[in-house]
């Protein structure tokens, strides 16, 4: 294999490897300790994460919760930013999958720090089976 050869190639799988990874976060996600879901989308190698349901406020409904999320740098992680709703502002998170289905997002705040988890679903429940 060429140099050039062996360079169209890294520089190939560089340019896929942050798409490949989006596709990780790509669906839908309940809170797992409110009756709240999310769905993560990417456009642009830009991912953004919108609320589709959350029973307890149904107004939340189409806010965006996750802005600005990309791939991480020379890592499985990304970063972006969640709404906080306590502070009225997005706040820098980083996000990660501790299992394949299970999406950790860490939101630090000067010396506080919070871990916000979500289970992948397939699809949305209906009403009667929430929980």
């Amino acid at each position: 294999m060429t140099w050039l050869t062996r360079m169209a190639v890294i520089l190939g799988a560089s340019l896929i490897a942050p798409c490949l990874l989006a596709d990780n976060l790509v669906g839908l996600w309940k809170n797992d300790d409110q009756p709240a879901w999310i769905e993560i989308t990417f456009s642009d190698g830009l991912g953004v994460g919108t609320v589709v349901r959350n029973d307890k406020n149904s107004q939340a409904v189409g806010r965006v919760l996750l802005k600005e999320l990309t791939a991480e740098e020379g890592s499985e992680n990304w970063i972006g930013q969640i709404y906080a709703k306590p502070l009225k502002s997005f706040k820098d998170a980083e996000l990660s999958l501790a299992k394949p289905n299970h999406l950790e997002i860490l939101v630090k705040v000067g010396f506080m720090s919070r871990t916000v988890t979500w289970t992948r679903v397939d699809a949305l429940p209906n009403s009667e089976n929430v929980n």
